[in-house]
């Protein structure tokens, strides 16, 4: 059965869709993987849930996406499952594409630096390795 395009254009718009990206290291391992392998079946369906909201909305409110101050450009995906808090840190890279590069799980009111530090590295390492 054919697929009407109108239809399809009315219901996504095309022009704001964002793509997520996992970061790798040098060694092909995907640091946010390992981190959702630790979470339960729930808590990844929120953060699933999240994503695709980030994937998709035109504007991503601060509840779910909030850009870092005094950082190298770092983002975080704010995700929240009862009680328990939890961030995915990353980059654009161009305008569209969002890198994450590590997760945890916040226990305190502020990022702790040390989160910081871990993605702004990720991230120096991913622009080092990326091919022009």
């Amino acid at each position: 059965m054919p697929v009407n395009i109108d239809k399809v254009h009315s219901h996504v718009n095309l022009a704001v869709m964002r793509k997520i990206n996992f970061y790798r290291t040098d060694d092909d391992k995907c640091p946010i993987e390992e981190f959702l392998d630790s979470l339960s079946s729930k808590q990844v369906q929120k953060v699933a849930w999240v994503l695709q909201l980030v994937e998709e909305l035109e504007v991503v409110p601060t509840t779910y996406l909030k850009k870092l101050v005094s950082t190298d450009d770092i983002w975080e995906v704010r995700v929240q499952v009862g009680g328990n808090i939890f961030r995915l840190l990353g980059f654009f890279d161009h305008d569209n594409l969002v890198i994450l590069n590590h997760g945890f799980q916040k226990k305190t009111q502020k990022t702790p630096p040390k989160e910081i530090k871990i993605a702004e590295s990720r991230k120096k390492d991913y622009l080092q390795r990326k091919p022009l």
